[in-house]
């Protein structure tokens, strides 16, 4: 069976990581890096096996989450739609199972908030673990003096962790914000969308979505 491990040795993933983050780069958006598909696989990973779910749901989760963003080396435009034909093709040259690749190009596929559903566990995964990575880490300006709303708000989030709790089918977004960068509504004014996105998916994996800023729950 092809595992998170075999995915990282491809070259061709590789080289998709590593020059759709480039390109994103070239024109302003946020870090894309190893960082972020590595902490987005582990994240995912880690909601699928805490939620009890299958062992081989927990490594294709992982394998999604480190695939997720391999489209972005053709655009950021509608990447989820371009990264999930570009995953089809990869998984099937290595040989994994037609069920298994439908499960992880639906999660690619539907993990953008202006259009994602959660139409799996493993996209609900996804989609939980992407919208959670929100860290001045992330911020490549380095004139605070040119930022736009994007960078303000990232980088005013000093510490954010998805913590899921099992026993009550709660996953929670715990986030520690620079309130004299970034007002709390600024957040809201640009993740709103994503807040909602994120809201449906702990609905699919039967669990209630919960947003904590600064020690105070929020949703």
């Amino acid at each position: 069976m092809i595992t998170l491990e075999d995915i990282k040795r491809d070259p061709v993933v590789d080289t998709c990581i590593r020059k759709g983050n480039e390109f994103l780069g070239a024109l302003g958006y946020t870090e894309h890096s190893y960082r972020h598909v590595n902490l987005v696989s582990s994240i995912a990973k880690n909601i699928i096996q805490r939620l009890g779910f299958p062992e081989r749901e927990v490594e294709l989760a992982a394998i999604a989450g480190y695939l997720h963003d391999i489209g972005n080396v053709v655009s950021r435009y509608d990447h989820g739609q371009s990264g999930a034909a570009l995953a089809f093709n990869i998984l099937t040259r290595m040989g994994m199972p037609p069920d298994e690749i439908a499960t992880i190009v639906a999660a690619i596929g539907n993990h953008e908030e202006e259009y994602g559903h959660p139409v799996n566990n493993v996209a609900a995964a996804l989609i939980l673990a992407d919208k959670s990575d929100v860290h001045r880490s992330r911020v490549r300006n380095q004139d605070f003096s040119t930022f736009d709303i994007h960078d303000r708000v990232n980088y005013a989030v000093e510490h954010s962790f998805l913590r899921v709790s099992p026993e009550r089918r709660a996953i929670t977004l715990e986030l520690t914000i620079d309130i004299e960068i970034c007002p709390v509504m600024e957040y809201f004014e640009i993740f709103l969308s994503r807040m909602i996105l994120c809201r449906r998916a702990a609905d699919y994996l039967h669990c209630t979505f919960e947003l904590e800023i600064n020690g105070a729950r929020l949703l």
